[in-house]
C-alpha cells in the first residue's frame, strides 16, 4: 500500500497549524527566521506554506530600502528564493538537501510598497521532487507589489541532491618496481 508523503518541513509546518490561528503564521515566521537567518534579519512574513504553494511578505521597512524609498532589488530577490525554496522543500524527502542552482529576475517596472512572493508547483513537479533521488525543476515565482502590480519577473531553477555523498571505491595502492 502507498503511504503518504511526509517529511520533517510538513511535520514541523503542521504543528504550527494546531495553534491558535493568529499565532501559527507569525510563529512560523519567527521559527523559520531563526534558522534561516537572513530571513529573519529581512523581516520576511509567512502567509501560506503548503506542499503546493508557499506565500510569503515583506513590508517596505526602512531596513530592506533601496536609495528611493522601496524594496531593494536583493530583498526582492531574497522573497522570490524564499517562496520557492520552501514550496521545495516541503516536497524533497528527508535523504536529501534542496539547492539552488540558478534564478533569473527581470525587473520590469518600478515597485510600489510591500511585496509579496507566491511560489506555486504543479503536479508533475510534485511527484519528480518527491519520486527522485536527484534532480531538478523551475519554479514559476509571482512577486506583486501593494498595488498588485507584478515589477519583477522571477525563476527560480532549484535542485535536489542526497545528503550523503555515495562513498568512493577504495582505490588500490600501485607499486613501482
Amino acid at each position: 500500500m502507498n503511504t503518504p508523503f511526509t517529511n520533517e518541513l510538513q511535520k514541523t509546518v503542521r504543528r504550527f497549524m494546531e495553534m491558535p490561528k493568529g499565532l501559527q503564521m507569525p510563529m512560523l515566521s519567527y521559527a523559520i527566521g531563526n534558522v534561516v537567518r537572513y530571513v529573519g534579519t529581512t523581516g520576511v512574513r509567512f502567509e501560506l506554506m503548503t506542499e503546493r504553494e508557499v506565500v510569503v511578505a515583506l513590508p517596505n521597512r526602512k531596513k530592506v530600502q533601496n536609495h528611493i524609498k522601496q524594496i531593494h532589488a536583493g530583498a526582492m530577490i531574497l522573497l522570490a528564493e524564499t517562496a520557492s525554496g520552501m514550496v521545495v522543500g516541503m516536497n524533497v524527502s528527508d535523504t536529501c538537501v534542496p539547492v539552488i542552482k540558478t534564478i533569473k529576475a527581470d525587473f520590469v517596472k518600478r515597485s510600489q510598497g510591500a511585496m509579496r512572493a507566491t511560489a506555486r508547483l504543479t503536479d508533475e513537479q510534485i511527484q519528480l521532487i518527491r519520486e527522485t533521488e536527484k534532480g531538478e525543476t523551475t519554479v514559476e515565482v509571482h512577486v506583486v507589489d501593494a498595488e498588485g502590480k507584478e515589477p519583477v519577473l522571477v525563476q527560480a531553477v532549484w535542485a535536489w541532491i542526497p545528503k550523503q555523498r555515495p562513498a568512493k571505491e577504495p582505490v588500490e595502492p600501485t607499486t613501482t618496481k
